[in-house]
């Protein structure tokens, strides 16, 4: 078995995700980039990291979760680290919002359960360690107007840390999430800049965070943190407390 070891980002191709496969690349690991639609910046970035690779699959399709995982396993002997950080936003008010934009959001947390399901039984319990860690948001706490399918979809992400923490009691499997706020990314920078300049004036920082800021959390998380389990680490310049 290789002695190095491995992490998986969802969404790794830009963002959040991308910042993470860096840091996670510089604690010494190879990392996969998963991506959906950005695949030219996931292959970029994986160009620039030794030993990565790219993989593609559209999380909310059961069929490619489970060939993304089949893929992993005639590829790789091991998986250490498992980052679910893909997502998908829908804005809306709840009155004029389709259902169809609600199933788009939800069917990507059912992805994220999915393959996590599926890399802890082909890799981590069999392996009899890993490490989870889920990306959500300050708004699965908070809430935010225009954002009900996205709020419920992060509050359950940290809904499910703590319950498969639960689960996995005597596995030697560590489960966490990572809770951004308000970070400079493509998703904020679309936000109206009356609604960002609302949320960034209750900062106490007073600024915006990084995505490399959120990555540093999520390394810290990957490499170290070994009496942590069933958290939710909130990086959001003091906007929530936890």
């Amino acid at each position: 078995m290789s002695q190095r070891k491995v992490a998986l980002v969802t969404g790794g191709g830009t963002g959040i995700g991308a910042a993470c496969c860096r840091a996670l690349a510089d604690t010494g690991m190879k990392v996969i980039v998963h991506c959906r639609s950005s695949k030219e910046s996931a292959h970029e970035l994986a160009a620039s990291l030794a030993g990565a690779r790219v993989v593609c699959a559209d999380l909310s399709e059961p069929e490619q979760v489970e060939g993304l995982v089949e893929d992993l396993r005639e590829s790789s002997d091991r998986l250490d680290v498992l980052v679910n950080n893909a997502g998908l936003n829908r804005n809306g008010l709840t009155v004029r919002m389709r259902l169809a934009d609600y199933d788009a959001v939800s069917a990507i947390t059912r992805g994220t359960w999915l393959l996590t399901r599926l890399v802890l039984r082909h890799f981590m319990m069999r392996a009899g360690s890993g490490r989870v860690i889920n990306i959500s948001s300050v708004v699965g706490h908070l809430g935010n107007a225009g954002q009900v399918p996205y709020c419920m979809a992060k509050a359950g992400i940290d809904g499910m840390t703590r319950s498969l923490a639960q689960e996995l009691v005597g596995r030697n499997i560590l489960v966490n999430s990572v809770a951004p706020g308000l970070i400079d990314t493509e998703m904020t920078r679309g936000m109206g800049s009356d609604a960002r300049d609302s949320i960034l004036e209750r900062v106490p920082l007073q600024r915006m965070g990084t995505p490399e800021e959120v990555a540093q959390a999520v390394a810290f998380l990957a490499s170290s943190g070994s009496y942590i389990h069933g958290s939710v680490l909130h990086v959001n310049g003091g906007l929530h407390g936890g």
